[in-house]
């Protein structure tokens, strides 16, 4: 990474932690009019991270953690999550979603558009999506990969219904868990904080009416480095600090740059910076050590995300103005 470029990604944790933190308490005073904080923990770095910043803004005695595995959830999602409330201080409840999922048939929609491409999986077996194409310069296309129970993987090209299939049906699961939050929240009066980094936000990494939901988002302005930097000034458990971004939505274990980034997040950070920055495509090829064609794909990629996702971040339609409500919400400056 260039000097100027670790520079721009390089943060004063403290004074940004401070900043944060008096925005969320002016937020909930001035404007939600709301007691406390509602957090999700998943066991990554940014639901810990949100979580620490909201500790910082209003007290542990304020803020109420939800660990919410589900059928698929990685052991050691579980593990981290009960760490940071632990380390944290903040009550909480474990709830698993895995019944709610299933009355809902997310389970079985997702099994029925696997089966279309593989007949012989069935429940003992995994499986994820794998986005591929982009990296060699092909159109972006995703693949279904499956695992047998005596350890056979096998992967096939996915079809559109089928794809829309398993990913609406994989949305319940943030849906489901944003239910929750939101009942806590009204419970309790408190806010429900969001926890997309810079990344996820800006690339439409997240599902309308789940974890896109929220009612402030206090790391969306911040890059995947600068949320890792931030995990280690609030001395966050080892073990956050150190784990690799994933979905934990699949019963494989699957990257995040697997299923949608072009590129690992350190790398994708200085593209996204780099793009944002106005930089050629030319000063990326350098800065990555790829060639020219790649990072004209990346920043491709970064705007066809962007227009592909925009609707995410939009809220519902009116047919025409209506006078009255205060539809704008307040941004940081």
């Amino acid at each position: 990474m260039s000097l100027n470029l670790a520079a721009a990604l390089k943060l004063d944790e403290a004074a940004e932690t401070a900043r944060i933190a008096e925005r969320i308490r002016e937020l909930l005073r001035s404007h939600l009019r709301r007691r406390g904080l509602v957090v999700a923990i998943s066991g990554g770095v940014d639901s810990s991270v949100c979580a620490a910043l909201a500790v910082r803004a209003v007290g542990c005695e304020r803020v109420f953690g939800l660990l919410l595995p589900e059928r698929d959830s990685a052991s050691e999602s579980a593990v981290r999550g009960r760490q940071v409330v632990e380390r944290l201080g903040i009550a909480h409840e474990e709830f698993d979603i895995a019944s709610v999922l299933d009355a809902l048939g997310c389970y079985r929609w997702r099994d029925a558009a696997i089966r279309a491409v593989f007949p012989a999986y069935t429940d003992a077996w995994k499986n994820k999506i794998v986005i591929a194409g982009g990296r060699t310069g092909h159109f972006n296309h995703f693949k279904l990969v499956v695992q047998s129970p005596d350890g056979q993987i096998f992967e096939e090209r996915l079809d559109s219904k089928n794809y829309l299939q398993i990913v609406a049906a994989t949305n319940f699961k943030q849906r489901i868990r944003k239910t929750l939050e939101y009942f806590h929240a009204d419970r309790l009066h408190y806010a429900v904080v969001g926890t997309p980094n810079r990344l996820e936000y800006d690339q439409g990494f997240f599902v309308k009416n789940g974890d896109g939901s929220a009612d402030l988002k206090p790391i969306a302005h911040l890059y995947k480095t600068q949320v890792y930097a931030l995990a280690r000034y609030l001395e966050l458990p080892e073990e956050i600090c150190n784990a690799q971004p994933t979905t934990d939505t699949y019963s494989m274990v699957q990257g995040q740059d697997e299923f949608y980034f072009a590129l690992p997040y350190e790398q994708m950070d200085v593209a996204l910076l780099a793009y944002n920055s106005g930089r050629l495509a030319t000063a990326l090829a350098a800065e990555l050590n790829i060639s020219t064609e790649q990072a004209e794909f990346i920043y491709h990629d970064i705007e066809a995300k962007r227009k592909a996702t925009a609707m995410l971040h939009w809220p519902a339609i009116v047919m025409e103005p209506v006078s009255g409500p205060n539809t704008k919400p307040p941004m940081i400056d």
